[in-house]
This record gives C-alpha cells, sequence and structure tokens, in this order.
C-alpha cells in the first residue's frame, strides 16, 4: 500500500503543484548541507499555501524552519507587506535557511530567528510582538505544548494553529510510548481537546511522506 500511496501523491503532485525549480533547488542544497529529510512534501506545502490564502494572512510565525522549504510556500503566499518569522534552533539549519530564502527572492518577507524556541517566544511576548494571523508548529513534538501555550499568547481570536506530523504512523495510539515525541504528540493533543479558546480537528495524510498527519485549529476567543 506504501507503494500506491506515494504513487498517487506524485500523481496529485504533477497535476495540481506548479513546477517550481527553486523547491527542487532547496531540497538539493539541503541535502548539500546533510539537513535531514524532514521539510513537507509538495501537496503539503501546497497546503499551507492555500491555507495563508484562504486566510488572508499577513503575519505567519513557524516554529522549526530546518532549510527553509515551509518557509517558502508561506512566503510565497504573501502580499509584499506580509510577513514570515520562523524559529530555528540549529544555526547551520538556520543559515542554509537564509541561503535558500534569498535564492528565492524572498528574504524581504522572511526573517529567520536563531535560538531555543521558547526563548525567543518568551522574549515575543515581552517585548508585545503583534499577533500572529496563522502559527505553523514544526519542531521538536517533546515541547509541542509548550510552543501551544505561547502560540495562543500571540494569538488572537481567528488565528490559526497548525500542529504537524501528529500521527507518526500510528504510533500516537500509544499510551504506554517511551517514545517522547509520541508522548509530545498526546500532551498536545489532549491540551487541544481541552482547550476552551480553540475548535480543532486533526487530518491524517498518506504519500510520499507515509502516514502522518497535522492538527488545524482556530482561536475562537
Amino acid at each position: 500500500m506504501e507503494n500506491l500511496f506515494a504513487a498517487v501523491d506524485a500523481y496529485f503532485i504533477e497535476k495540481l503543484v506548479e513546477n517550481d525549480p527553486v523547491f527542487d533547488q532547496i531540497l538539493t542544497n539541503n541535502q548539500k548541507y546533510k539537513l535531514p529529510p524532514h521539510d513537507v512534501s509538495p501537496s503539503q506545502g501546497k497546503f499551507l499555501y492555500l491555507l495563508t490564502k484562504i486566510k488572508g494572512a499577513k503575519r505567519i510565525l513557524e516554529i522549526g524552519t530546518l532549510g527553509g522549504y515551509s518557509t517558502l510556500w508561506f512566503a510565497k503566499a504573501l502580499d509584499d507587506d506580509g510577513q514570515i518569522i520562523s524559529l530555528e534552533y540549529d544555526k547551520t539549519h538556520a543559515d542554509v535557511a537564509k541561503e535558500n530564502l534569498a535564492l528565492a527572492g524572498v528574504s524581504n518577507k522572511t526573517t529567520i530567528v536563531v535560538g531555543a524556541a521558547c526563548d525567543s517566544l518568551e522574549e515575543m511576548i515581552q517585548t508585545q510582538t503583534a499577533p500572529f494571523d496563522l502559527i505553523f508548529i514544526d519542531a521538536d513534538k517533546e515541547n509541542n505544548s509548550v510552543y501551544l501555550h505561547y502560540a495562543l499568547q500571540l494569538s488572537t481570536p481567528g488565528t490559526i494553529i497548525i500542529g504537524d506530523n501528529v500521527v507518526r504512523e500510528g504510533t500516537v495510539l500509544d499510551s504506554k510510548s517511551s517514545d517522547r515525541r509520541v508522548l509530545g504528540v498526546r500532551s498536545f493533543v489532549d491540551d487541544l481537546s481541552t482547550s476552551k479558546t480553540l475548535t480543532s480537528t486533526a487530518i491524517e495524510t498518506v504519500g510520499v511522506k507515509g502516514y502522518d498527519g497535522f492538527t488545524i485549529s482556530i482561536v475562537e476567543k
């Protein structure tokens, strides 16, 4: 079935995702610098692009940059006065992302902040950074609940919050797992389920990235 899932995904990518060579260049550059292949798929990137357009987002916060592949999808959806701030712990990853985003010609709309995401988020709150229209949580899953706590403080009614990689090949079901990433996702989902300010759902995905999925939430009040 995995081969079928990948083949179907490839079909939709060919039919519905524009062939922009810069995305291939980014992935090649990521491989050159030995970044882990954890980027979203082209179909998932196009989904993020469309969601940004549908929302009419002006300000986006991305927690976890890697090589900037998903960052570029967001940036391409933003108008010239839009801005995406992306947080990345690893300086090498951040440097590669900056190079990639400069190659794509979107440096004017992107800011990469290097350091522990919790420190960067705390600073944003202390300096009363303006709220974001869309927040994408795609970093170390162990801290998903912490990132959600900060994301809510940087939101406003109508803000969309997306949590990536929440299915993890189905291991999210394992309440006895010793994998801190699985436990982090389960804690995150528990927080979504009990939140009085969020309305949420989860979408499972299959394709070239295997069996996974994401949560999508909207801040109601």
